[in-house]
């Protein structure tokens, strides 16, 4: 299901709203997995709402923590999918050192506190109606996962759900399943993240394309597996990195894979060439924003982006053979991803090198707009439209 964006979301751009969320810091004492901020001061009579909209679709917002990034995103319902009206991304690192000492750091805790709160903020001032908080990995293995947490709620009145790897998954998969091609007789989604790889083979047989609706139900086989950009950096180097580390980097992943419950499966599948891969990360996106050669990261060109197998190698051959300085300078990788995007070029080689295909899809989307989905559909938004245009009765959207 395709979306809107009103607002494309900017690269590590730091944005900043003015402090002023009573409502939702008081809400937050109770509660916010599909929850709702307090309800908003009255407005005069006529008055617009911030985004000077002149109807009364509600706004959903879905928080994603994970090991290297905090991100947000804001949209309402339109006839189809939905508008994205606000967005946020910070990287912030918080599993940084966490596979060495199994805590998070202070100076971790503190970034993703600030980067947090402003969230916490601009939830607030478009009123939402519904909202998911979702955080991965750092704070699923941290032993002070839980007591972090908490001082997220008591510093900005947030709570954080920690969701299992099976629901980071399937919502990944949910999110991007628009990008699929409606062709193919199955689909790779990986989504390299901080702290861990999610995988999932969607195997639509005999049947053909499902729609996005009902992708979910193709889930042949899926696996979380115990590292990320971080974790490999960390353990491998991200600095400096030459042919012989990060050709260890690939071996190290190849192992993992080989567990995969669904690794026959997709090798079968694999031999008529019907089978594509589809990543979404910030690794992929950053391969295609150097293969497209961008002055600077520009979501509308590369998500939905179809990319040859030749192309991702050449890129990645370029990374390899870039210093960290020229990493640094290249706009679509910067200081903030010039020590990751090796350790994430060796996990998709891995799993190019594992599954052969010769396209591959890149999602500038995956697990945010799975969650708004997810809740839009709970609402049934997209039903009492359908409704509406058959005759038949339904409550406003």
């Amino acid at each position: 299901m395709d979306y809107d964006s009103a607002s494309p979301e900017g690269r590590g751009r730091h944005e900043h709203a003015s402090p002023s969320a009573r409502r939702l810091h008081e809400q937050g004492r109770r509660g916010a997995q599909g929850g709702k901020p307090g309800a908003a001061a009255p407005r005069k009579a006529g008055a617009r709402r911030p985004d000077d909209r002149t109807d009364s679709r509600p706004f959903y917002a879905a928080l994603d923590l994970g090991t290297n990034n905090c991100r947000l995103l804001i949209a309402h319902p339109t006839r189809r999918a939905f508008r994205v009206v606000d967005s946020f991304s910070r990287i912030v690192r918080l599993g940084e050192g966490v596979g060495r000492r199994g805590k998070l750091g202070e100076e971790a805790m503190n970034r993703a506190i600030q980067a947090l709160t402003v969230c916490r903020d601009k939830i607030a001032s478009k009123q939402v109606a519904r909202y998911r908080l979702i955080a991965t990995e750092a704070c699923r293995i941290a032993e002070n996962g839980a007591a972090f947490l908490d001082r997220v709620r008591e510093r900005t009145g947030m709570k954080l759900e920690v969701v299992d790897r099976e629901t980071e998954a399937r919502l990944a998969v949910s999110g991007c399943a628009s990008l699929i091609d409606p062709t193919a007789r199955g689909v790779v989604v990986f989504d390299i993240g901080g702290g861990s790889t999610e995988l999932v083979w969607l195997d639509f047989g005999a049947d053909g394309w499902p729609g996005t609706l009902r992708v979910q139900r193709h889930v042949a086989g899926w696996a979380s597996l115990p590292f990320g950009v971080v974790t490999i950096a960390e353990r491998f180097g991200g600095i400096d990195v030459t042919r012989d580390s990060f050709e260890r980097m690939v071996a190290f992943v190849r192992e993992k894979l080989a567990t995969f419950p669904g690794r026959a499966a997709i090798t079968q599948a694999s031999a008529d060439g019907r089978v594509h891969l589809l990543g979404t990360s910030g690794t992929v996106t950053t391969i295609c924003g150097v293969h497209l050669g961008l002055e600077r990261y520009d979501r509308r060109q590369v998500d939905g982006t179809w990319m040859r197998d030749g192309d991702v190698v050449d890129v990645t051959e370029r990374l390899i053979a870039m210093s960290y300085d020229e990493r640094v300078g290249n706009p679509c990788i910067g200081a903030d991803r010039a020590d990751l995007v090796l350790a994430g070029c060796a996990i998709f080689e891995g799993i190019r090198r594992e599954w052969p295909c010769e396209r591959v899809r890149v999602a500038d989307r995956g697990l945010r707009e799975g969650m708004l989905m997810t809740l839009m559909a709970q609402d049934g938004v997209w039903r009492r439209h359908r409704a509406r245009q058959d005759g038949t009765t339904g409550r406003p959207a």
